[in-house]
C-alpha cells in the first residue's frame, strides 16, 4: 500500500468510529443534564415563576372579607370665618369598606387561580421549547465539529498529494499544470478548514451561552429504541399531552373565569361604614353622635359594556388560540414522525455511500500513484469521499436528533 493511503485510511476509520465525539472542556453530559443546565439559567423561567407566584398571591388576597381597603373620611367646620361669636364647631370622621357583590369574591379567586394554572402550563411550554433549542444547538455544534475533522483530514490528504506532485514536477515526471492543480486543491482545502473552524467556534459559543458551561452534550446514547418505549404512542394522546395545548386550554379556562367575574361585577362595589360627630353648638343639649353610612353606585351601561366586551374578546381570542395550537401541534407531530422515518433511511444510506466513496477514493489515489489515472480524478475522488463522510455524519446526528425530538413530543425529556 502506498505511504499516503495508510494514514488517510486510518484517519477516515477514526472519523467513522467517533463521528459524534466532541472534545470539550468538561466530560460530555447527557441531554437531560444539558437541559437542566439551560433551565437553571433560563430568564423566561424566572419571569414565568414570578408571574405564577403573583397570581397565587392575588388568589389569596381575593379571600378577604371586603372587596378593597377601608376608606377614611373627615370634616371640620366652624363659624369663625363668618365672624360669629357663637362658636359653632363640628368634627366629623368616618371609616367605610367596599363590599363584594354576590359571587364576585369567589369569581375573583377563580380568575387568579386559573391564571396561575395557565402560567404553570406556560412554564412547561418554555421547558419544552428550551429542550428543543438545546437539541438544535447541540446538533449544530456536533455537525460543525465533525466538519472541522473532515476538513482537516481532507487538507492533510490533499497536502500530501500536493507534496508528492510538487516533487514529481520538480523531477520532471509531471507537468507544471499538475502542480498548479494540486496547489489549488490545497488552498481550497485550507479555506474549507478555516470556514469549518469558524462555524465550529460560533456554534460552540451559542451552545455555551445557552448552557452556561463549555460542554458538548452527548446525543449518541439516544436512538430508535427509546422511541418505541415512549409512554404515548397514540397521536391523540401525544397531542393531548403536549404542553402547548394544555397551556392554550388553561388560557380558555382563565378567560371563562374572567367572563364570569365580569358578569358578577355588574355595578361598582357598594360601601358601608360608621361615622362619628363631635360638635359644639349654641343651645344644643348634646355634642356627640354616632351613625352608619352607605354608598351604592347604580349600574350603568356606560361602565358595564366595555367590561363585558373586553371579557368576550378575551374569551374569543383564547378559544381561537386553542384551536390554532391544536392544529399546529397536530401538524408538527406529523412532521416529527416523518422526519424520524426519513432520518432513519438517510442514516442507512449515508453509511453505505460513505464506505463506497472512501474505497473509491483510496483506489483512485492508488491508481494515480501508479500513473493509471490523472491527478484531477484522484483529487475529485478524495473530495467526494470527504463530502460523503460529512453527509453520513450529518445523517447520523439528524437521526439522533429526530429520535430525541420524537421523545420530547411524547412528553419525555430523555
Amino acid at each position: 500500500m502506498p505511504p499516503i493511503v495508510l494514514p488517510v485510511a486510518l484517519a477516515c476509520a477514526m472519523l467513522w468510529a467517533f463521528p459524534l465525539r466532541a472534545q470539550g472542556v468538561q466530560p460530555a453530559p447527557s441531554f437531560h443534564e444539558a437541559v437542566n443546565m439551560a433551565w437553571a439559567i433560563d430568564p423566561v423561567r424566572t419571569e414565568l415563576q414570578v408571574g405564577h407566584h403573583s397570581a397565587k398571591a392575588r388568589a389569596n388576597a381575593a379571600g378577604s372579607w371586603f372587596a378593597g381597603g377601608p376608606t377614611l373620611s373627615g370634616e371640620y367646620m366652624d363659624d369663625h370665618m363668618l365672624g360669629s361669636n357663637e362658636g359653632y364647631t363640628t368634627y366629623q370622621g368616618g371609616v367605610s369598606v367596599p363590599l363584594w357583590l354576590p359571587g364576585q369574591g369567589s369569581a375573583t379567586r377563580q380568575v387568579a387561580t386559573a391564571e396561575a394554572d395557565s402560567l404553570d402550563e406556560q412554564i412547561n411550554v418554555e421547558h419544552m421549547a428550551l429542550s428543543i433549542r438545546v437539541l438544535d444547538a447541540t446538533a449544530a455544534a456536533l455537525i460543525a465539529s465533525t466538519r472541522v475533522a473532515v476538513a482537516r483530514a481532507l487538507y492533510e490528504a490533499v497536502a500530501r498529494m500536493g507534496a508528492s506532485t510538487a516533487h514529481a514536477v520538480h523531477g520532471g515526471e509531471l507537468a507544471a499544470t499538475d502542480g498548479q492543480m494540486a496547489q489549488a486543491a490545497v488552498e481550497n482545502a485550507r479555506n474549507e478548514l478555516a470556514l469549518a473552524q469558524e462555524e465550529a467556534q460560533d456554534t460552540r459559543a451559542a451552545l455555551e451561552v445557552l448552557l452556561g458551561h463549555p460542554v458538548m452534550p452527548d446525543l449518541t446514547r439516544y436512538g430508535g429504541g427509546d422511541v418505541t418505549r415512549a409512554r404515548f404512542v397514540s397521536p391523540r394522546d401525544m397531542e393531548d399531552n403536549d404542553p402547548r395545548i394544555k397551556a392554550a386550554h388553561r388560557s380558555v379556562e382563565a378567560a371563562e373565569a374572567n367572563m364570569k367575574l365580569a358578569r358578577r361585577s355588574f355595578m361598582p362595589n357598594p360601601e358601608i361604614g360608621v361615622d362619628a360627630i363631635h360638635e359644639k353648638q349654641y343651645g344644643s343639649p348634646w355634642d356627640d353622635r354616632v351613625g352608619l353610612n352607605f354608598s351604592i353606585p347604580l349600574p350603568s351601561e356606560v361602565r358595564n359594556t366595555p367590561i363585558m366586551s373586553e371579557a368576550r374578546n378575551r374569551l374569543a381570542a383564547a378559544t381561537s388560540q386553542e384551536t390554532q395550537a391544536r392544529r399546529m401541534v397536530h401538524l408538527e407531530l406529523t412532521r416529527v414522525r416523518e422526519r424520524l422515518i426519513a432520518a432513519t433511511t438517510a442514516r442507512q444510506a449515508g453509511i453505505a455511500a460513505a464506505e463506497s466513496m472512501e474505497k473509491r477514493a483510496i483506489a483512485q489515489e492508488h491508481a494515480w500513484r501508479l500513473g493509471e489515472t490523472g491527478l484531477d480524478t484522484a483529487l475529485a475522488a478524495r473530495q467526494a469521499a470527504c463530502a460523503a463522510r460529512l453527509t453520513r455524519v450529518r445523517a447520523e446526528v439528524e437521526w439522533h436528533v429526530a429520535s430525541i425530538r420524537m421523545l420530547i413530543a411524547t412528553g419525555i425529556v430523555p
